[in-house]
């Protein structure tokens, strides 16, 4: 199989005729799918419904300590749901607040806090002239969104196979006092699905940032979303790191149970320093009495402790593993031999990132989505919306069935060699 690339324009020419024809096979099939967003499917929902049979109107809703869950009070959460929290983010107890059941409402909170208030006593945001933050790119788009909401100016940080751009992280952190914040999702990435390594960890725990109220806003969120039992990432705790280098501050940590147990009604929480951890708490006072506790001793009797919730995963697994393999499988018959894409092929976490050739991710969207498959915007992993190479799509394979991801990568496959032999045909 001749790569397009070297194929002359007679060869290019018939090779898309084909593909036209096949395409127009595709169209009349009217094909719904929905690929845009990492959901779990309903089989893995599926897989947590036995939680409530935990609960009744019979049920003694006390902690250990004995605190009343229907009642005020626990603002920072439950012992019992500190103690799980902890575990997902490889901490101490005492660092952990548990709050709803979105990671991302936590990151929003501390943004707009820090823009109100302050961090730590220092400018609020908000009297700046200028407050920046670094994106690893591609990310998640819901990251950037956020800051942008609020108006702060995002710079790119290409992102490797070992992590984001070090040499220019440091560079900027450590001399910008502009620079408040990095958003980072270090196991798994959204959407590489790369894990940070030692060494990135470690350069980001000894970072000397030109701003005193200079954050990492590290997104834990595919923890212990592994697709192998037995050949999983393995990440360094930062809290720990952070301490080690004398910056235990530096540092902000978030995880969920939204893909654990149920996107819309699981728990998530925040890990920090204890300084921080104070004036959180002191803020959230004015917001709160308290999260849903009631839902934390729910989750802590069902799951009750990391062996449990590596057990529960082994399900969740079981059922996303094969979509993974067979959309990897497609692109490497399909893709591979004809040169027009390259991908990282993931051990764990929610996504597939796809990288076309230079110029071809918007046609390949338009025409997924005229055969009736629906992408992430070409474009959504960049702040902005704006991919300066139009490269890169994200793949969420979690949601179809099996069959349904199998015929989705199917036409994805024909949709990425179709809009490359024109892109290809355009430049001759």
């Amino acid at each position: 199989m001749k790569p397009y690339l070297e194929m002359n324009r007679e060869e290019l020419l018939k090779e898309k005729e084909g593909l036209e024809q096949e395409f127009a096979r595709i169209k009349a099939l009217a094909l719904d799918l929905n690929l845009t967003r990492g959901k779990p499917s309903p089989q893995q929902l599926d897989l947590s419904m036995d939680m409530y049979d935990i609960i009744s109107s019979k049920s003694v809703l006390r902690t250990q300590a004995g605190t009343d869950c229907r009642n005020y009070g626990s603002l920072d959460g439950i012992d019992e749901a500190k103690r799980l929290m902890a575990g997902f983010m490889d901490c101490e107890q005492e660092q952990v607040i548990v709050h709803g059941n979105a990671s991302l409402s936590i990151m929003y909170d501390t943004i707009s806090r820090s823009m109100t208030h302050g961090v730590l006593g220092h400018t609020p945001w908000c009297r700046l002239d200028s407050v920046k933050f670094l994106c690893p790119v591609p990310g998640y788009d819901r990251h950037f969104a956020i800051t942008e909401h609020f108006g702060i100016e995002m710079i790119n940080i290409p992102v490797y196979k070992d992590g984001p751009d070090m040499d220019m992280v440091e560079q900027l952190v450590n001399g910008d006092a502009a620079v408040k914040g990095i958003w980072c999702v270090p196991k798994y990435s959204n959407p590489q699905g790369i894990t940070y390594s030692d060494e990135t960890v470690r350069r980001f725990a000894a970072l000397k940032p030109a701003a005193g109220d200079f954050r990492i806003f590290w997104d834990n969120a595919y923890a212990v979303h592994d697709l192998y039992e037995n050949d999983r990432d393995e990440l360094l705790p930062i809290m720990k790191e952070c301490a080690k280098a004398g910056n235990p501050d530096m540092v902000y940590e978030f995880c969920s149970t939204s893909k654990v147990t149920f996107s819309g009604a699981g728990i998530s929480a925040m890990g920090m320093s204890e300084t921080n951890r104070n004036d959180m708490l002191k803020q959230m006072a004015i917001q709160t009495i308290g999260h849903d506790k009631i839902k934390q001793w729910t989750h802590t009797r069902y799951l009750k402790d990391m062996d449990g919730v590596r057990a529960h995963m082994a399900k969740h697994a079981a059922i996303v593993r094969p979509k993974f393999e067979t959309v990897h499988s497609i692109l490497s018959e399909e893709i591979s031999p004809r040169g027009v894409g390259t991908w990282i092929k993931p051990k764990g976490g929610y996504f597939i990132c796809f990288e076309a050739l230079e110029g071809c991710a918007k046609a390949i969207v338009a025409k997924a989505k005229e055969a009736g498959i629906e992408l992430t915007a070409a474009g959504a992993p960049f702040p902005y919306g704006t991919d300066p190479k139009d490269s890169v799509i994200r793949i969420a394979p979690t949601f179809p069935d099996l069959e349904e991801m199998k015929q989705a990568a199917q036409v994805f496959t024909v949709c990425v060699r179709l809009a490359s032999i024109e892109k290809i045909l355009g430049g001759k």
